[in-house]
């Protein structure tokens, strides 16, 4: 699984998910850091990698666009470190990996997730 970290969310989460087996790139690694996220969007649909997040302007570009990729992995929590999600998120990732290879929107807080499936109708 491919994981491009998007500008709102720390670089911490490279080696982490690294770390856990996955290959992973910040954002502003790829491209330029002030890029709009269809810039991102596009890059990763393009390069099959899935877009880590906390923005929801992922999920609304899917509802327009009604794109099957890229897929989106957004955490919706307070505290964004790997150091307090990090565990969540991967059993998360490893759990629904089906759903994110054919592509998927993944809504995740502490308590649950929600998955909608693309596109969305």
């Amino acid at each position: 699984m491919k994981i491009i970290i998007d500008m709102n969310l720390s670089p911490l989460w490279v080696a982490y998910f690294r770390e856990q087996g996955f290959e992973a790139q910040h954002w502003s690694k790829v491209g330029n850091p002030n890029d709009p996220d269809v810039v991102i969007f596009d890059w990763a649909s393009q390069h099959q990698f899935i877009i880590f997040t906390n923005d929801l302007d992922f999920g609304a570009i899917l509802a327009i666009s009604k794109a099957n990729s890229p897929s989106v992995f957004q955490v919706r929590t307070q505290n964004l470190l790997p150091k307090s999600i990090g565990q969540i998120v991967v059993n998360n990732l490893r759990k629904f990996t089906q759903e994110l290879d054919q592509g998927a929107l993944i809504s995740l807080d502490l308590n649950r997730a929600k998955i909608r499936i693309l596109p969305f109708s």
